[in-house]
């Protein structure tokens, strides 16, 4: 399989043109709240310095889309013509607000008509469900006309942990819900022959969010459709393990010539995402060999990855992007590592380097879904609708719980994706409101708008009590 990217139209985002030949592009989005000016613009300026070339930010409400303006022309002034995306969720009379002032509006066919998630199951005959879609329609044209007046640029952003009560109802917690999710506002916009749209399908589960992709692309192609992609693993979580995930996801997409546009979601400074996305697409062809390579070295259900990379890491990301399509698809369930070129960096010493790749082969197969054997955080990289310090709960939580092997823990910033991103989460710790935090049982809330102050002490309460009743 050599390595030959995927063939797809040209979405054009302000002064950036996305898909066709270009180069794939970087992005990341601001975790300040959208009506600081201020706090907006400096974030913006990072996260563009460090490479960025597009910037997206929350927009919950009217203030914070009208606010995109003064956002958007402070960047200008100061010699920052990067397109701003703005993203909206459960409002769509926001869309069409944020429209008139961003270079490129995000939606989410979870919640732009259909009502939020309640996991409540439907029945819709099939005029009924019909209808459903006519409302979408019915709402959708407006804001196409609005797209279209001012030159706006629409990215459908399908999350599985958003998915609507109606698709779920149909087609249930699958990929091909997801796919259909998309499907449903991509018809419409290919009937109204507006062609300035990128698509994105996310999961935290790297399994999911690879077979969704796949799935869209063949749906697309199907129905004569070739929208520029945008790739990314929601939730990835922070440090080595959140890289080591968004590679096992992302890079297994990339090596098969897929994707146009891709953000690391890392539960950082959002500049930090960027280097990390710059290493990946850097690495494409040179995973895509080696995929071929390990592919090849397939004995009695083991991977054999040998690599030669002395910085530390980019051997971790070059080592999940070449294996994670293989692990994925289960053509095997162990991996073994070997660094050609010891020691690796200054992380290692001779003496320590087996139980270091070891630990990598570990960390990739825990991403890849198929061996667990650490705590998994499902942490969000926080937006403007964040209202706690979600970096240092993470750590706080973290500490107190990194012994728990094989439990999952859900830490979101707002109830966007909450409940339905850590639908496979053992526990869930969700901000509810400014200073409320909400806890989880897998999908079930046991506890609502907790204050902050006490909500970790609450969620490890609960992670005790269960434990000490097993």
């Amino acid at each position: 399989m050599s390595y030959q990217r995927r063939f797809s139209t040209v979405a054009h985002v302000g002064s950036i043109a996305i898909g066709g030949d270009n180069p794939i592009r970087l992005q990341s989005m601001t975790t300040t709240s959208t009506t600081d000016t201020e706090a907006c613009v400096a974030q913006a300026k990072r996260i563009i310095d460090a490479g960025g070339e597009l910037v997206r930010l929350t927009t919950q409400g009217i203030r914070e889309a009208e606010n995109m303006k003064n956002i958007s022309c402070r960047l200008k002034a100061d010699g920052y013509p990067q397109p701003l995306v703005a993203d909206v969720h459960f409002n769509a009379h926001v869309a069409d607000v944020a429209a008139r002032y961003c270079e490129k509006v995000r939606i989410n066919p979870g919640n732009y008509v259909d009502p939020a998630r309640t996991f409540k199951k439907l029945e819709y005959t099939e005029q009924e469900y019909q209808e459903e879609l006519k409302k979408i329609e019915e709402r959708l044209l407006p804001f196409i006309a609005i797209c279209r007046d001012h030159h706006t640029a629409v990215r459908i952003g399908v999350n599985h942990g958003s998915l609507s009560d109606r698709i779920m109802s149909r087609y249930g917690d699958t990929p091909a819900g997801i796919v259909e999710s998309c499907m449903e506002f991509l018809r419409i916009f290919s009937r109204e022959r507006f062609g300035d749209v990128v698509i994105s399908i996310k999961a935290s589960n790297t399994v999911v969010m690879v077979q969704s992709v796949r799935l869209l692309v063949e749906a697309m192609e199907r129905e004569g459709m070739h929208y520029p992609l945008h790739l990314g693993v929601t939730e990835a979580g922070e440090g080595e393990d959140g890289r080591i995930k968004s590679a096992v996801g992302i890079g297994a997409l990339l090596t098969e010539g897929i994707g146009d546009t891709i953000r690391v979601s890392l539960s950082e400074e959002p500049e930090r995402e960027i280097p990390v996305a710059k290493s990946m697409v850097e690495s494409i062809a040179e995973c895509a060999r080696l995929r071929e390579e390990a592919e090849a070295s397939i004995h009695d259900d083991t991977i054999t990855l040998r690599l030669s990379e002395p910085d530390w890491e980019l051997f971790q990301l070059k080592a999940a992007m070449a294996v994670g399509a293989l692990l994925i698809d289960r053509k095997a369930t162990k991996l073994k590592i070997e660094a050609l070129n010891a020691p690796l960096g200054q992380r290692t010493l001779a003496g320590q380097e087996r139980s270091t790749l070891n630990a990598l082969s570990d960390a990739i197969l825990q991403a890849a879904r198929i061996k667990f054997t650490k705590t998994e955080y499902i942490s969000c990289p926080g937006c403007g609708r964040t209202l706690y310090n979600l970096q240092q709960t993470i750590a706080r939580i973290k500490a107190a719980t990194s012994h728990l092997v094989g439990l999952k823990i859900g830490i979101m910033g707002c109830i966007v994706n909450g409940p339905g991103e850590m639908a496979d989460a053992d526990y869930g710790y969700v901000g509810a409101g400014r200073g409320k935090i909400s806890l989880y049982r897998q999908k079930e809330c046991v506890a609502k708008n907790i204050p902050e102050e006490e909500a970790v002490d609450r969620l490890l309460q609960l992670i005790e009590q269960d434990q000490a009743a097993k």
